[in-house]
């Protein structure tokens, strides 16, 4: 499924719009981060979340264990290179990313309860006439119905349990049985609640569990500086030459490492599968232009910066190909781990179960708060073609999902997850493509504007005062 095809669908399509919207990514991520995190929100326009909630919802369904798991992964398949082809997929992902938010919002509805309802399942079919169009838009639903309980849930439980395996001892009480059990039971309380639940605690934990993990990552980065542009070095050299992964271990060829690269890069930020469209169609706005701003700093947030703190830390502490108590390869989140309580001190010391504890707490926060943000990515693709009448027993289901990740075998899981993120990114990669001119057009005729900057609720405020006239003065009367 991550063979040279698809990883050249999404490199295309992600340069393609970079070249046509002239690197907005890099020239308005500025005003993006601005208006997400300073403005937070703007007043008049439609919709159920505000841009920072909308972020924050984003956020949450794509800073995951990806973050962590999935960029240990990368690193023991494909070497330290990986992480430049991980870099790749973050700064071309911001255009696609961007494509994907404003045409959620430009296409997006309003659902029987009076929620805004978009994403690819909606822009396909609504953006590109005939059965071409509503072909692409039943597949990504039906293949994103089924990354739900994939991408965005099994994994990210089955990886807070192999997080935990390095803190709680083989004969504790606490069994992965439980971990599942309390991850059900937080999941079910938050995503029955809707949309607006989600938002309320994305919004929330996400700053938390962001700078908490990122602040870890800098202070063993701190203790390790000197190892720091070595590892810059290493990273880039070994992206354009495979070099040996995990040890020695195992070679690592250059197309592998670019392979594995843009499938764990993928797996973190999202950009292609569509899902950007989700969160942006329920942002509260008159603009999709603006809204797309707000979007793409999602995906500079979680690769450029998230991503590449696991990857440094992994790095700088030499613990590439380390091997466990029964000789097997440390990999995903063990390695994650691992890195951090040799960079704090090493293992079995104080500041080694700090690192440990740190990475607990980043997979548990980051695993939860994907679950409750792709909960709502998978509704928006039942209710396109099925109305609210499934909505009750797909969040039953999704909440019983949660537990059985928890106890299934990790490399499965992330063998499953691979293939429906390939199956759910074809059809909205072919849809951008063709759907290029109107992102082209929309944005053009956006930025045409003198006054682009101003939101509707300075727009009014600066708008100079009506003339009194005597029908006004007469409805005043009456």
């Amino acid at each position: 499924m991550w063979g040279v095809p698809l990883i050249a669908v999404i490199f295309a399509t992600g340069l393609i719009l970079t070249v046509q919207l002239s690197g907005i990514q890099f020239r308005r991520l500025g005003y993006g981060l601005w208006l997400a995190l300073r403005k937070r929100g703007e007043h008049g326009g439609e919709g159920d979340l505000s841009h920072y909630q909308a972020l924050s919802l984003a956020l949450a369904a794509t800073v995951g264990v990806g973050n962590i798991g999935g960029v240990g992964a990368a690193i023991a398949i494909g070497g330290p290179g990986a992480l430049f082809w991980m870099w790749v997929t973050g700064f071309v992902g911001m255009a696609v990313k961007y494509a994907e938010a404003l045409l959620g919002v430009k296409y997006r509805t309003v659902n029987a309860r009076g929620e805004q309802s978009g994403g690819p399942q909606r822009y396909l079919s609504a953006g590109i006439p005939g059965p071409v169009g509503k072909g692409l838009a039943f597949l990504f639903a039906v293949f994103g119905v089924a990354a739900s309980f994939g991408i965005g849930n099994a994994v990210q439980a089955g990886n807070v349990t192999s997080g935990l395996d390095g803190l709680v001892p083989a004969d504790s009480w606490w069994t992965p049985q439980l971990t599942g059990l309390v991850i059900m039971v937080l999941v079910g309380a938050v995503i029955l609640g809707g949309v607006k639940s989600i938002g309320a605690v994305a919004s929330a934990l996400v700053p938390f569990m962001i700078v908490f993990y990122v602040s870890g990552c800098l202070l063993v980065l701190a203790l390790n500086v000197t190892a720091v542009p070595a590892a810059f070095a290493e990273i880039v050299s070994q992206a354009f030459t495979g070099g040996a992964a995990v040890g020695g271990f195992a070679g690592s060829a250059l197309l592998l490492t670019i392979q594995i690269g843009f499938a764990r890069g993928v797996f973190s930020n999202e950009a292609g599968l569509g899902t950007g469209g989700f969160a942006a169609a329920a942002a509260r706005t008159d603009q999709p232009v603006r809204q797309a701003m707000v979007s793409m700093t999602q995906t500079f947030i979680d690769t450029i910066i998230v991503v590449t703190m696991t990857g440094l830390v992994i790095v700088v502490t030499g613990v590439l190909g380390s091997v466990d108590a029964d000789g097997g390869l440390v990999t995903s989140s063990a390695l994650t781990r691992l890195a951090f309580e040799e960079g704090l001190g090493g293992p079995g010391t104080l500041g080694g179960a700090a690192g440990a504890l740190i990475v607990a707490v980043g997979l548990a926060t980051f695993a939860f708060a994907t679950i409750i943000g792709w909960s709502y990515y998978g509704e928006k693709c039942l209710e396109r073609y099925t109305g609210r009448a499934l909505i009750l027993p797909y969040r039953i289901v999704y909440v019983l999902v949660s537990y059985l990740g928890a106890v299934t075998s990790l490399e499965l899981l992330w063998g499953l997850s691979d293939i429906a993120n390939g199956l759910m990114a074809l059809p909205n990669l072919i849809g951008l493509m063709m759907l290029t001119p109107v992102v082209y057009n929309e944005t053009r005729e956006f930025f045409s504007r003198p006054d682009w900057r101003l939101l509707p609720s300075e727009a009014v405020a600066d708008a100079p005062a009506p003339v009194p006239t005597r029908r006004m003065a007469l409805a005043e009367e009456e």
